[in-house]
């Protein structure tokens, strides 16, 4: 698996997310990067009815790929992966305003209740290319991803990294958070929205701030790590002393496969919650898409990054581990429990949210209310095991799943490409 994932997060993903990245961007006029006050205008215009659906797209971006995933980054690709974090940002803020947009132009409604995504988009608007037998199967072979995915990198990946962060067993946390998020999951997308419309402005800006606190207490060497960043990202030595062009391959992997498992730009996961939107304005959506990226990888990711650099420490056993070090190390304890409380909550969101991500995959896969309590159930199940496994694995089985996603969700949208404007 290992291999597998070498080839297709080292080679096949970042090349394709920076090609077709640049690609949108051009077609698109890069008016996000031009004209941003007409951008955050739009922006601001669509959140009427937009901005319960962002609230849940975030909820599925931010949490532990914020914050855990950038320390696994630093750790497996060096302060070199950050740069290509950023640039693998700068792509993705045009490929998810494509994958807003087409959600938006090709979803459904019924009773009144907007819903669509990827595989909707896939099916409907490939037909005429591939035929319709051919758009299904791919879109199909998608949502069966979706459900994959859902249960890997938004529930196992989640709970494993958290589940030894309180002062009780790794089994009873589970019991307790899995209780938790089944209140939550049961109540469908509207109780999921209404509570990631509180948690994620409370969390986002808690956590901001707490890293800004750390970064003024470390002010003057911020630019020698600005300078070890980019230095690092083309540096053909890596962190092992191995061979050349190894150091740039490992920060290139990790840099843009953590930040798509942060952001979720181009994985085609994030437009099934901003089709559900009551908003009728396909690039105002998609505005709040570039945005949502944005807050994710550029703020937040780099917020994470800054804090665990300037802490100089590299000595620890895992990601999580050196996070809560770093800020332990300018903020006391009391900061350290601020962020674990922040993990665990970013984490609460995210499963629930990543819980409608895979509810709506499967029913795109069967109508039967049979498969959708079963798959409540092994959701749940899953949560409870994900809470006492080892975690080495649980980032390959996300990083593979992200990987497929992501690259024939970017073929779709390359082949989809005359309908975004």
């Amino acid at each position: 698996m290992e291999i597998l994932n070498r080839f297709l997060s080292g080679i096949i993903m970042p090349t394709l997310l920076i090609a077709l990245g640049i690609f949108f961007a051009m077609k698109l006029k890069f008016f996000y990067i031009l004209h941003p006050v007409n951008t955050i205008r739009t922006m601001i215009k669509n959140q009427k009815g937009g901005f319960r659906s962002l609230t849940v797209a975030l909820a599925g971006t931010l949490g532990v790929g914020n914050i855990v995933g950038v320390a696994s980054a630093i750790l497996m690709g060096g302060a070199g992966s950050i740069f290509w974090m950023w640039i693998s940002a700068l792509c993705a803020m045009s490929l998810k305003y494509a994958e807003v947009y087409l959600s938006m132009i090709y979803r459904k409604s019924k009773n009144g209740q907007f819903y669509g995504g990827a595989p909707y988009y896939i099916k409907d608007g490939l037909k005429n290319k591939l035929g319709f037998k051919g758009s299904y199967a791919l879109s199909c072979m998608f949502a069966f991803l979706c459900v994959i995915n859902s249960l890997t990198t938004g529930n196992l990946v989640q709970i494993n990294s958290v589940s030894n962060l309180l002062p009780i067993s790794p089994l009873t946390f589970g019991i307790i958070f899995t209780f938790l998020a089944f209140l939550a999951i049961i109540g469908g997308i509207k109780r999921i929205s209404k509570i990631t419309s509180v948690l994620i402005p409370v969390l986002s800006i808690t956590y901001i701030l707490v890293c800004l606190i750390a970064l003024f207490m470390n002010f003057g060497k911020i630019p020698n790590m600005i300078t070890l960043i980019f230095k690092d990202a083309f540096s053909f030595k890596c962190a092992a002393g191995g061979f050349c062009g190894y150091g740039i391959s490992a920060s290139l992997r990790y840099g843009v496969s953590r930040g798509v498992l942060s952001n979720e730009a181009g994985c085609g996961t994030s437009p099934c919650a901003h089709a559900s939107s009551d908003s009728n304005s396909p690039h105002g959506q998609g505005c709040l898409g570039i945005f949502e990226v944005f807050v994710d990888t550029v703020v937040l990711c780099s917020l994470t990054a800054f804090v665990v650099l300037l802490s100089g420490i590299t000595d620890v056993s895992s990601p999580m581990e050196l996070v809560l070090s770093a800020f332990e190390k300018y903020l006391g304890g009391f900061g350290a429990s601020v962020v674990l409380i922040l993990c665990v909550l970013f984490a609460f969101a995210t499963v629930i949210c990543q819980f409608f991500y895979g509810i709506e995959s499967l029913s795109y896969l069967t109508k039967k209310w049979v498969g959708k309590r079963v798959f409540t159930l092994v959701f749940c199940g899953v949560l409870l095991i994900g809470s006492v496994i080892p975690m080495d694995l649980m980032w390959q089985i996300s990083d593979l799943a992200i990987a497929v996603m992501t690259i024939l969700n970017l073929i779709c949208l390359f082949l989809l490409r005359k309908c975004i404007i």
